[in-house]
């Protein structure tokens, strides 16, 4: 895990200091809101519906047990007792005042974490495979150019005042986990015939009102290389970006305008005339970094755990658990743990101050003192060992983390919606957790097997509805809510946008909807091990709108 050295820390502490000037001045009055919303973006502070939230970066989403309570510190001591996990693998807090801002970054900076470039028109929080360093397929942990790209991007001078926000994620496997396609860069860790380890580059892909899969710029660039081709990429952008409208501001719309081809024809010419500058990648400094992420000191164990393999066959619900939420991990012995942070009917991706602490106490107890936060709005334990599962499932048991749900039903995905936010045009949690609470018999929903469920309240798709399995927007028409729904979507190294699939639904018909929709699945599936996606991609959209529609009326 990365640790500050004493330039981290010096850039955090003025920040801090700084933001606090502008605070004061905020609140004296020498500051209008106008004039300080660029300075409070770039510090992560928002001002939503009914008051100010804070975004904190949680870098390619690792933590420690230490930096965990110090969240579940701020969710305590400034907000309402709990933070909100969100799809960039940031926390965000939903209830701090203006005057208390700057202590919660002062706080923040004693644990080396911090809201900056979380917001505002820059390269935000680099985000990566939620089991980096311990995926069995992986080539090499993401992580590692994670803190490269950090680095480079922080506070960068050509790059903070983009034409529009750019997010970057890096999968280190074939199994892509980080959603690389649904981003401004998508890298991906790759291997060339010679045996050399690069990065493949994606351009271009994003959600919102226009949903676009990224397209491959390269199909290797050499490590000495990452820095000066991403910062290409960015020049090119940075240059031609519309400024003049910020629905047409982002990169997928510059590459889709402009074509793949000649956009690539202008990054290689920009790359050719800096690839070779001081923007090299040195290799020492690549080492150095990592160092930081090196494999911590695994025991030997036995590939399988007698007494683990006992439990899982005598307890059913242990059973349910290691089914859905216990991984493969690289190393013999060890286990991966998913914490779902979606029990049944309540708001996906929420963790109460008491739950953190507690996710920190087994974190340091049974998994090495290292914690992931998932794209997915859920928590991870990368390096349990066989031997402690039963143990670690009572602990998650006992406050409330046990749901034997990840990557089932009730496993969604949904942004605040009009409950926080005031860009959304519906509630996005009410639904969530109305249809959590249709498929809360979790026998039924394992019958039911992989579907992934994504709701956004408004076009924006902060809940990622575009490449939901099933995909809920919610529209205002006229004053009333309605959902508007898509199948087909992935996120995964066969990504793909879903397909709408006729007039949307009332809020009080959108549960019904979706249970059609799956009874429809379960009717038409070839078997009981064909998935939901893998079953829409052979029927198509005919039979769900067939039945949907009828349904309906």
């Amino acid at each position: 895990m990365y640790r500050y050295d004493e330039f981290d820390q010096k850039i955090v502490d003025e920040r801090v200091a700084q933001f606090r000037d502008q605070v004061r001045r905020r609140i004296s009055g020498e500051l209008t809101e106008d004039q300080f919303k660029p300075l409070r973006l770039m510090n992560g502070l928002y001002l939503q519906l009914h008051a100010y939230m804070l975004r904190v970066a949680i870098p390619y989403g690792t933590l420690s047990g230490r930096q965990m309570r110090m969240l579940a510190h701020v969710a305590r001591k400034y907000d309402r007792g709990y933070g909100h996990f969100t799809t960039r693998q940031n926390i965000q807090y939903n209830w701090p005042a203006l005057a208390d801002a700057p202590d919660i970054l002062l706080d923040l900076a004693t644990v080396e974490m911090h809201a900056i470039q979380t917001s505002g028109n820059c390269i935000r929080n680099v985000t990566a495979d939620h089991f980096a360093g311990v995926a069995a397929d992986e080539v090499e942990d993401p992580r590692i150019i994670g803190e490269i790209l950090r680095q480079w991007s922080t506070f960068h001078p050509e790059f903070s005042f983009l034409p529009r926000k750019f997010k970057i994620a890096i999968t280190g496997s074939p199994r892509d986990r980080a959603a690389i396609r649904v981003h401004d860069i998508g890298i991906a860790i790759v291997r060339n015939a010679a045996g050399e380890v690069g990065y493949e580059f994606w351009v271009g892909g994003g959600q919102g009102r226009t949903p676009i899969l990224a397209k491959k710029t390269r199909d290797f660039v050499a490590k000495r290389d990452l820095i000066s081709y991403s910062e290409a990429v960015l020049r090119v952008y940075n240059e031609l970006g519309r400024r003049d409208n910020i629905y047409k501001a982002r990169i997928k719309i510059q590459v889709q305008e402009m074509g793949i081809e000649k956009f690539i024809a202008m990054v290689e010419e920009e790359w050719a005339q800096i690839r070779d500058s001081y923007l090299v990648l040195p290799e020492e400094e690549v080492r150095r970094i990592e160092a930081y992420f090196a494999p911590p000191a695994y025991e030997s164990l036995p590939s399988v755990d007698p007494a683990f393999d006992a439990m899982r066959r005598d307890n059913r619900d242990f059973a349910a658990f290691v089914n859905t939420n216990v991984h493969a991990h690289k190393v013999p012995g060890y286990a991966v743990v998913s914490i779902s942070l979606k029990p049944i009917g309540a708001p996906p991706g929420d963790a109460s101050a008491d739950q953190m602490d507690a996710v920190a106490d087994i974190a340091e107890r049974f998994s090495l003192d290292e914690i992931r936060v998932t794209h997915e709005q859920n928590l991870v334990l990368p390096n349990v060992r066989q031997s402690d599962l039963a143990a670690v499932w009572q602990e998650l048991k006992r406050h409330g983390l046990a749901t034997a749900n990840i990557g089932l039903v009730s496993d969604i995905i949904a942004c605040p919606g009009l409950d926080y936010c005031d860009l959304a045009n519906a509630r996005s949690i009410p639904v969530a957790q109305r249809i959590s609470e249709r498929f809360a018999d979790l026998d039924r929903a394992h019958g039911i097997g992989e579907l992934k469920i994504k709701i956004s309240g408004c076009i924006n798709a902060c809940g990622h509805h575009h490449v939901g399995h099933i995909g809920i927007l919610g529209v205002d028409k006229k004053g009333e809510e309605f959902y508007q729904i898509t199948l087909g979507g992935s996120a995964d190294e066969n990504a793909s946008i879903g397909d709408i699939l006729g007039p949307a639904f009332a809020y009080d018909d959108v549960v019904d909807a979706v249970e059609t929709v799956v009874k429809t699945y379960l009717g038409v599936r070839a078997s009981e091990g064909e998935t939901f996606l893998a079953c829409y991609r052979r029927v198509g959209a005919a039979p769900f709108k067939e039945s949907l529609y009828d349904a309906a009326h």
